[in-house]
């Protein structure tokens, strides 16, 4: 199969015009993929099961794993679900369009190819103007995975979506980088207390806020059970790793409690190297002694032979000196930092690393859809000094 590219030069004035074949091509059961607001979708009519199980070959995605439904209007909601609960409208009315999925029960019109077998089906109604046009021409809901080999990090370019689906799929719409760069936030509103499947750019402080008592599933924490299907994309299988050897470095408990108390001997040692080192007074003591750990695992491995990336923040960069060396940007800036994650990841795959080793974030608000994307990246390798 010869893969069609087309450029959109404007993603928010996308002329009809451009987006007429990439329509038709989902209309008439194909695969495209095109830019959203959070990575890039490997989109197919969500009403057609051959073309569902078109996506899974293509990605080499297991047929349990569900796909997110997208539409671009709300009056497409009806052809997809059987009821639309109080949470669902509440937070319909507040995040769509936008970075959020919902969990409904499905409609008898939605195929179980495109639920991974479930009664449930994920929907989302994007803010990218491209998408939303895009979907409203086709004249079908749109289920849309990320546009990436099943496993590997997540596309935010264009070139990412090349790379992996060349070949395998019949157009790619390269409307550029994405915004957000990580995966839409993932909630589901089925059950009486609303449960969070999958953080994203909508936080759980966000939902709480609206919703009051929202749930954490535990496959955000850990591995998700042998024998338990995926309620949602990214729950059950390795997602976003890279081809090395991921390590996620984090401070214990203990040590994060004795770097907070001004009197323990840890702060007092910090501090005194910090000072030595003519460290800038925006980095922190947590933030100088976890580049101190990443450094050191770093260059043992490189004192192996082995091929070594570190991932790190502006505001650690000059403490390493030694490996191939990336900023996912500034930690005070979460969003630069889901920017930037999958692109990290993918070049540390071109440059053919053996390991990486990576600073941990901050879970609170976007911290958490990063951790929680670092994690499974890992394959929850992490590593507590």
């Amino acid at each position: 199969m010869e893969t069609k590219r087309i450029v959109i030069e404007d993603r928010e004035h996308a002329d009809d015009s451009q987006l007429k074949e990439a329509a038709r091509i989902l209309r008439s059961g194909g695969l495209v993929a095109f830019p959203t607001e959070t990575v890039y979708g490997l989109g197919a009519n969500a009403l057609n099961e051959e073309a569902a199980r078109k996506i899974y070959a293509a990605k080499g995605r297991p047929s349990d794993n569900p796909l997110i439904a997208h539409i671009s209007d709300f009056s497409e909601l009806d052809q997809l679900v059987r009821e639309i609960p109080k949470a669902g409208k509440i937070l319909m009315e507040a995040y769509w369009p936008g970075p959020l999925t919902l969990i409904f029960p499905k409609s008898s019109k939605v195929p179980y190819g495109t639920t991974g077998g479930l009664d449930t089906v994920a929907v989302r109604m994007p803010s990218d103007p491209t998408a939303r046009k895009l979907i409203a021409l086709s004249g079908v809901p749109v289920a849309a995975p990320s546009a990436n080999t099943s496993g590997r990090p997540s596309p935010t370019t264009a070139d990412h979506v090349w790379e992996d689906m060349n070949g395998k799929i019949d157009m790619i719409v390269d409307g550029g980088p994405v915004g957000i760069g990580v995966e839409s936030t993932i909630v589901d509103v089925t059950e009486e207390i609303p449960v969070l499947l999958r953080p994203g750019a909508v936080t759980l402080e966000m939902l709480r806020e609206l919703l009051g008592e929202v749930k954490i599933d535990p496959a955000i924490l850990g591995p998700l059970k042998d024998g338990l299907r995926p309620k949602a994309p990214g729950m059950k299988y390795r997602h976003y790793a890279p081809k090395a050897d991921l390590t996620l470095v984090e401070l214990s408990d203990e040590t994060r409690l004795q770097l907070h108390n001004l009197d323990s001997r840890l702060y007092k040692e910090t501090v005194k190297a910090m000072k030595e080192a003519g460290c800038s007074k925006d980095l922190t003591p947590e933030e100088f002694c976890l580049a101190y750990h990443v450094k050191i695992m770093g260059e043992e491995a490189l004192a192996q032979g082995k091929s070594t990336g570190i991932i790190c923040t502006d505001e650690t960069r000059n403490q390493y000196n030694h490996g191939l060396i990336r900023s996912m940007g500034l930690r005070s800036k979460e969003e630069t930092l889901a920017h930037n994650l999958y692109g990290v990841l993918r070049e540390f795959d071109d440059l053919n690393v053996d390991c990486i080793f990576s600073e941990s974030f901050s879970e609170d608000s976007l911290g958490q859809a990063i951790m929680n994307r670092l994690s499974k990246a890992a394959g929850y390798k992490i590593l507590k000094v």
